[in-house]
């Protein structure tokens, strides 16, 4: 067991090394800054967010929802942006972070301001840093790497993982029609979501309901339905063209 988380770390090390910023295409700006909460971001999460989307970037939300596929499948082709309150006496300053799915800083830099108001102080600094934010620019060598290091997280046991990746890999099932086969991926306890890796919008999206193992469900398509859990199965009714109902059932793979 040792051997295998040994291993497991190696590997981690070498993908963090092996990749950049600018290899990645997707980042989350958090709901809230740690270090700027009750409301008092200044404006800094709309201005990052704008700054990396026009360096290509796509910007993604805390809320799982509306990621794509791709993204949900492949953890790891996500990083996690953060902004650092790091302000003395006379300045205010910032530190803006990006992390990997193994908690790893792949990126990080300091900007510091001379306006004393802290609105457009704390703007002024983030703005020195995002100059230095390269175009996101994902190759597919890179790409390759992303979607190995998320299946090995899926691949090595629990108790040899990072707390931080392990929850991830715990909550990846797959499931199969016959013809289909999709992963369920749990966003919280009242939710969780079908993805195709050939997709880059979930196959449907399961919100509990105040009945056990009963789920409203969006489809990809933006039809409502409903689904539930029997025998072990997920069995969605599917709207058919004529106003009818088709039960569409999902087998643990």
């Amino acid at each position: 067991m040792k051997r295998i988380s040994v291993l497991f770390s190696i590997f981690l090390l070498i993908l963090a090394k092996a990749q950049t910023l600018s290899d990645y295409k997707y980042v989350v700006i958090p709901d809230e800054l740690a270090d700027f909460k009750n409301n008092k971001s200044y404006g800094l999460d709309v201005i990052l967010k704008n700054a990396l989307k026009s360096k290509k970037y796509q910007v993604l939300t805390d809320s799982k929802t509306n990621w794509p596929s791709d993204a949900l499948i492949n953890p790891c082709k996500i990083l996690n942006a953060e902004i650092l309150d790091d302000k003395s006496m006379f300045r205010n300053k910032v530190i803006l972070q990006f992390q990997d799915c193994g908690k790893k800083v792949i990126f990080t830099e300091k900007g510091s301001s001379t306006i004393k108001e802290f609105e457009p102080g704390y703007q002024d600094a983030l703005k020195q840093i995002l100059i230095k934010i390269p175009v996101s620019n994902p190759n597919p060598e890179t790409e390759k790497l992303a979607e190995s290091k998320s299946q090995e997280i899926t691949k090595v046991p629990e108790q040899s993982m990072p707390k931080e990746v392990s929850t991830q890999a715990s909550t990846a099932l797959r499931y199969t029609n016959g013809k289909t086969t999709l992963q369920k991926i749990k966003i919280d306890d009242t939710q969780f979501i079908l993805v195709d890796g050939n997709s880059s919008v979930p196959y449907a999206t399961f919100k509990s309901t105040a009945k056990k193992d009963v789920y409203r469900v969006k489809l990809g398509s933006g039809e409502s339905t409903i689904g539930y859990y029997e025998n072990g199965n997920i069995v969605i009714e599917m709207p058919k063209s004529d106003g009818e109902f088709a039960n569409e059932i999902f087998t643990a793979n």
